[in-house]
């Protein structure tokens, strides 16, 4: 599939009516975080203090065959935000070998956050399964978005980042992703660095293309990836 007929099916992308009638959705489904203190990122998960998170499991969104779980962990610093992604998967699909290239076009994580309503402005950031991330600004005006990638990328604004596939034997059973993104890296967006009660909008993502497009979500989105207005309520506890 071409990268133009990718974006023309992720704008038409409809939800799938995977139904969570008793608990809130969008702006009204809250999570919260906790803070901890930094760490090193380690792709598998090891690390002690991701113990003490539970897990939240993103819904399968698309109509392919795949069942996979998906799940994500959050904790944020002083300094940054740390996210822990668990992915089933049985084949990896997963080629690009570049920094900031089209991720999205193969098996990925994506995590999306918008940190001021009041202004269309919001941070992406996608891993794939070989350690290759993309980081960008997305401006979002009159319904049409762009994303930017960060000027001056190095020092304290770099991420943090490492994957591991899981096997048993030649099988692949699934693959994690851990990361780090510095509140340096956000500048110049507004309520960052968050204090304790600051709420920024968020949403969390997974596309896999073991049959056909499949598609996770932490809150259902009704066009695209990037419906900001459908995103729910991240918390800092």
């Amino acid at each position: 599939m071409t990268t133009k007929s990718f974006l023309l099916l992720m704008i038409s992308l409809p939800t799938l009516a995977i139904a969570q009638e008793n608990y809130p959705a969008g702006k009204q489904a809250i999570l919260k975080i906790a803070q901890t203190k930094d760490f090193e990122v380690t792709g598998d998960g090891t690390n002690e203090i991701w113990k003490s998170t539970q897990w939240l499991t993103l819904t399968k969104r698309s109509g392919s065959s795949v069942n996979y779980k998906t799940q994500v962990k959050l904790q944020y610093s002083a300094t940054g935000i740390y996210a822990l992604y668990w992915c089933e998967d049985e084949k990896i699909t997963a080629t690009l070998t570049e920094q900031h290239s089209d991720l999205y076009t193969e098996d990925v994580v994506e995590i999306f956050f918008w940190t001021n309503e009041n202004h269309p402005i919001y941070f992406e950031y996608e891993l794939s399964p070989l350690n290759y991330e993309l980081v960008l600004m997305v401006p979002k005006l009159n319904g049409k978005f762009l994303g930017w990638i960060p000027w001056h990328y190095k020092d304290e604004r770099l991420t943090r980042h490492a994957t591991k596939i899981v096997k048993h034997g030649e099988q692949v059973k699934g693959w994690y992703a851990e990361f780090f993104i510095p509140f340096a890296l956000l500048a110049p967006l507004e309520n960052v660095p968050p204090k304790k009660g600051t709420t920024w909008r968020m949403n969390s993502y997974r596309i896999d293309y073991d049959a056909g497009i499949t598609t996770w979500t932490w809150q259902p989105v009704q066009t695209t990836f990037h419906d900001i207005e459908n995103f729910g309520t991240l918390l800092f506890d």
